[in-house]
């Protein structure tokens, strides 16, 4: 099994508070502070590497601190890099976390600097993927991406994040699983109700999802609506979950599992995730998601 992720990576700075944002100017005292990578295909790509299969990050930053930073934990978590660009005039991406008590959490995003250009990407290297993942960050590596791999007949996963309609009206037609969050979903089509997934099938996706959750995930597919509930669990924060999802995700798809069994395995993955701090803790290896899928109501 090998999995390619392409789109953003970035460097979240995670402060930690004790008590629930009050939605007002104020200043808190954080219990914790740490650093860590980031970023959705980013934390994609090491759900991939971490749930037992071969996963390639592809991907810009600034040839900086940052983009070096980033670049080793990709390394130590075991995912290839090679296509992972550090560009002497770009500037990387780098975010700032602020998570409650409750695993809350508010993000603060510089999407950094650097070419929009994606003829230098390997698009020979596609041919031994079983799947494909991006996410809306950059637009130009996802659309070649996905013509290629919908050209070789590898599956095509989108992880449909908060982006301008015209990315998604360019990306959308490439898509075989569209799976976005609840926000974006909105963003892009006005409500966030089962009715407007049904709504998205006119760009001939096989499949339109939304993750809600503690809410679980409904999605779209052969002309009918379908519902997976959330695995209960003690949250410590949900920063990353939806990645981690997505990157589950892809690999089952890739693997050639039914929907409804991706679906179930990617709902255990995120939700053994939230039982931990920060994006990529806590992401379990493949027997232990599906130890839980077995022990778990």
């Amino acid at each position: 099994m090998h999995v390619i992720c392409l789109g953003l990576s970035a460097l979240d700075q995670v402060w930690r508070v004790d008590r629930p944002f009050s939605g007002g100017s104020e200043k808190i005292k954080a219990t914790g502070y740490g650093t860590l990578g980031g970023g959705m295909a980013a934390n994609a790509s090491i759900a991939v590497a971490k749930l037992g299969a071969s996963a390639s990050f592809w991907g810009r930053a600034g040839d900086d601190a940052a983009g070096h930073e980033m670049k080793s934990g990709f390394i130590a978590a075991g995912v290839d890099v090679e296509n992972f660009r550090l560009f002497p005039e770009g500037r990387s991406s780098v975010s700032g976390v602020i998570v409650d008590r409750s695993g809350e959490r508010q993000i603060v995003n510089f999407r950094g600097h650097y070419p929009e250009a994606a003829d230098w990407l390997p698009l020979e290297a596609i041919a031994r993927a079983s799947s494909v993942l991006a996410d809306p960050r950059w637009v130009e590596g996802a659309a070649t991406l996905f013509r290629e791999a919908r050209a070789r007949g590898i599956p095509t996963v989108l992880d449909g994040d908060m982006a301008d309609a015209e990315v998604f009206e360019r990306l959308l037609p490439l898509t075989d699983h569209a799976v976005f969050s609840e926000p974006a979903l909105t963003a892009f089509v006005g409500s966030a109700e089962d009715r407007s997934l049904a709504a998205l099938a006119r760009f001939g996706c096989g499949v339109i999802a939304v993750t809600r959750g503690q809410s679980g995930v409904s999605w779209y597919e052969n002309g009918g609506m379908h519902r997976q509930s959330a695995y209960a669990v003690d949250v410590v924060d949900t920063t990353g979950a939806g990645d981690v999802f997505h990157g589950a995700y892809a690999l089952s798809i890739g693997a050639g599992l039914e929907v409804r069994a991706a679906m179930t395995f990617s709902a255990a993955a995120a939700a053994m995730k939230c039982r931990h701090p920060g994006g990529r803790n806590g992401i379990p290896d493949i027997n232990e998601c599906l130890a839980f899928i077995r022990t778990t109501p």
